[in-house]
């Protein structure tokens, strides 16, 4: 179900971009036909839905892209009378300047996030709108059992700019634990524990009380481990009864988009959302 009405979760402000003017006096010239412009291979591949920037060099690394029938190297660049091809399969690039699609989707517990499973459970993708020239690309995953805000984009260079860690883009979620944390146990989340693959830390732990057994508390991290939270809270003892996420980098998850509802932003947000990353 497509929620209408636009929403913005983005709040901050779309820095001004001012253009320079050149106001010395030019020297007039004859007419001459314009240059064809051309772009690099590996980032319209990636903005073409296909993968990352990365991903796409290494790809035509393996000698598999080709330019009007002669084998691509990284750095090609193409322009709109240019063939392109993967393999026998033609891809259609749009050189001119587009927007990616970014949809925002509630996602609840008991779906993958996975286009392919074995034990065909329900996939997030399922619930997605149909594109034809391109494929949704998740910003990000989730567990089976936890729910909350996914992002996915058709541009893999805007999937990469929010994934990599370098960039240390935050994740916030509402957890739900079986006990209470003590001051002590909030200093070692805090601090750091010990995982199997690292060592690992919030950036920020705050009580958001609870009933009986059980306590809620917002968490932020800057990376995103396999069930990093779950395991976090399991290394000090305490078992996470719900899981789930509220916020990925500016974005936050919006009250009015239900469970396995799903919002396509527009076009002024998603300019805010790359002004905000760049």
């Amino acid at each position: 179900m497509k929620v209408n009405r636009p929403i913005r979760p983005i709040k901050k402000k779309v820095p001004v971009i001012q253009t320079q003017t050149d106001e010395a006096e030019q020297t007039p010239a004859l007419p001459s036909a314009p240059a064809t412009p051309t772009f690099k291979l590996q980032k319209l591949l990636a903005q073409k839905g296909l993968g990352s920037r990365r991903e796409m060099e290494v790809l035509i690394a393996s000698g598999t892209v080709s330019i009007n029938g002669k084998t691509a190297v990284v750095g090609d660049r193409v322009g709109a009378h240019d063939l392109v091809r993967i393999g026998k399969r033609v891809i259609r690039l749009n050189l001119e300047e587009s927007l990616p699609k970014v949809l925002l989707y509630h996602k609840p517990e008991g779906e993958i996030v996975s286009r392919d499973d074995p034990e065909g459970r329900p996939s997030v993708f399922d619930k997605l709108p149909h594109l034809r020239s391109s494929k949704w690309i998740a910003i990000g995953r989730l567990d089976f059992n936890t729910s909350g805000l996914l992002i996915f984009t058709t541009d893999g260079t805007l999937a990469n700019r929010l994934m990599h860690p370098s960039f240390e883009v935050e994740r916030e979620y509402a957890v739900r634990v079986l006990g209470e944390l003590t001051p002590e146990q909030i200093t070692q989340l805090t601090t750091g524990v010990m995982l199997a693959d690292g060592p690992a830390a919030f950036s920020y732990l705050g009580e958001q009380g609870g009933e009986g057994i059980n306590h809620w508390y917002r968490v932020i991290l800057k990376e995103g481990k396999n069930r990093e939270v779950r395991r976090m809270f399991e290394a000090v003892g305490l078992t996470v009864s719900r899981l789930m996420r509220v916020r990925f980098g500016p974005i936050n998850l919006p009250p009015r988009i239900k469970r396995g509802q799903w919002l396509e932003l527009d076009e002024k947000e998603i300019r805010r959302l790359l002004n905000l990353i760049a």
